[in-house]
């Protein structure tokens, strides 16, 4: 830990717990102003494209060629992250991200070939594919076990907080400069935050897997430790299903203009719903004491978001709506801080970035899986029977999972001694001849 750190456990809750560790403060500084140029290029990318080409399917290949790497890379990424050097690889990694948006802003300038810039987006993402598991392992390194529920919510915060500024910022960028260049060139300088905070951390950094593991075999033991956890996969399958079922993101469009006849600015308002509710939750829960009961209140808010999102799909009021949007985001971000508590706190040191790697190539995949099977189940059912399925197909998969894994259902504290009590487990379970992953 770090010169500031305070090992003892917390006597009453503290909301700004992890923040108190100068490491912790310097990632999510860092990762802040990076995911906030991530954001932007995301904007910028869509606008620059459809200037240039006038065709949708120029803007569904910046999604594909970006998640096929991550989907395939990502196990690789894990290895890597739990073989080598976490703060190494997230510092090499976000270096190559800063050149690759260098050579946006270059082909931008230069109108180069698109498919130079596809290639520089596929490249984009094979780096993330490495950075994720990498930086999302390093994270448990900055703070003690018992502040990890702190932690996470801060995490949630900052990404949704970027998530609300990055687009707003891209397309303010845009509309002054005419040019996506300027947001390419702006995200590569919002790398150097990152990079910067990455020099700085002192927390010590040392591999963790074994060196006697081959690569198969590292690849394989994660996979089963994680058949083998079933708490873990439990709250992933969760969370995936979630996103794949309940996305009635995917078709705001359709809702804004034929159900709800609102304009664009009405459209923009119901895609920000989301995103000010979990940030809501987020702060919401940073000023509260962790859940005393983490499982019941991890299925209870996937179904309460599944049950939002089928009054969403029924509603054709602008303002129920609106409201059902940013409730799905609140619940969703409860979902979350307990799914990345409950990773952090039941995975061994040696296996984070490994089940970190799983954890983002199904959520990521799911994103993207979750749009096409929006675009499927509404042309098969409608608009409001594609939302009202996937709302309802969210709700059976919590009681599937809740009679699946009956640890979750019984799942309690996540912070404070309990924290650190499961903590110990995991790794005294990973580094026993019995533990997971032995042969």
């Amino acid at each position: 830990m770090s010169a500031d750190s305070n090992p003892r456990l917390p006597t009453a809750h503290d909301p700004y717990a992890a923040l108190r560790f100068r490491d912790f403060r310097l990632l999510m500084a860092g990762r802040f102003t990076a995911q906030i140029g991530e954001m932007m290029v995301s904007t910028a990318v869509g606008w620059e494209l459809y200037e240039r080409t006038g065709d949708a399917l120029a803007l569904g290949l910046v999604g594909l060629v970006q998640v096929i790497p991550v989907i395939s890379l990502s196990l690789f990424g894990g290895y890597a992250a739990d073989r080598y050097n976490r703060k190494q690889i997230a510092l090499i990694s976000q270096l190559i991200l800063m050149a690759l948006s260098v050579a946006l802003t270059i082909l931008s300038v230069t109108q180069g070939a698109l498919p130079l810039v596809y290639i520089v987006l596929a490249l984009i993402g094979v780096a993330r594919a490495f950075n994720n598991p990498a930086e999302a392992a390093l994270t448990p390194q900055t703070v003690p076990p018992a502040f990890f529920a702190n932690a996470a919510t801060w995490n949630s915060s900052v990404w949704q907080f970027a998530a609300i500024l990055g687009p707003a910022l891209g397309g303010l960028i845009i509309g002054v400069t005419h040019s996506a260049a300027a947001v390419y060139f702006a995200n590569a300088l919002s790398g150097l935050a990152l990079v910067s905070a990455l020099l700085l951390i002192r927390s010590p950094q040392r591999d963790y897997a074994s060196r006697d593991e081959t690569p198969v075999q590292s690849l394989r033991n994660g996979w089963r430790f994680l058949r083998e956890t079933r708490i873990i996969l439990a709250a992933i399958t969760l969370d995936m299903f979630a996103v794949l079922l309940g996305g009635a993101t995917f078709l705001l469009p359709v809702f804004a203009k034929d159900i709800l006849q609102v304009d664009a600015t009405g459209l923009g308002i119901l895609r920000a719903a989301p995103s000010v509710g979990a940030l809501t939750m987020a702060l919401t829960l940073a000023q509260r004491p962790p859940f005393k009961h983490a499982g019941r209140t991890l299925l209870w808010a996937v179904a309460g978001f599944g049950a939002a999102t089928v009054v969403f799909g029924l509603s054709k009021n602008f303002w129920l709506s609106l409201a059902m949007l940013a409730l799905a985001g609140m619940l969703d971000m409860i979902s979350v801080v307990v799914r990345h508590t409950l990773v952090m706190l039941r995975t061994p040191e040696s296996m984070r970035g490994r089940v970190s790697a799983v954890n983002s190539m199904f959520i990521g995949a799911s994103n993207e899986l979750g749009g096409f099977e929006s675009g499927v189940a509404a042309s098969l059912l409608g608009p409001v029977g594609a939302v009202v399925f996937g709302g309802v197909g969210t709700i059976l998969v919590v009681l599937g999972v809740s009679r699946w894994s009956p640890e979750l259902r019984r799942l309690g504290n996540l912070a404070g001694e309990d924290a650190v009590e499961l903590a110990e487990m995991a790794n005294e379970a990973a580094f026993s001849p019995e533990g997971v992953g032995a042969d």
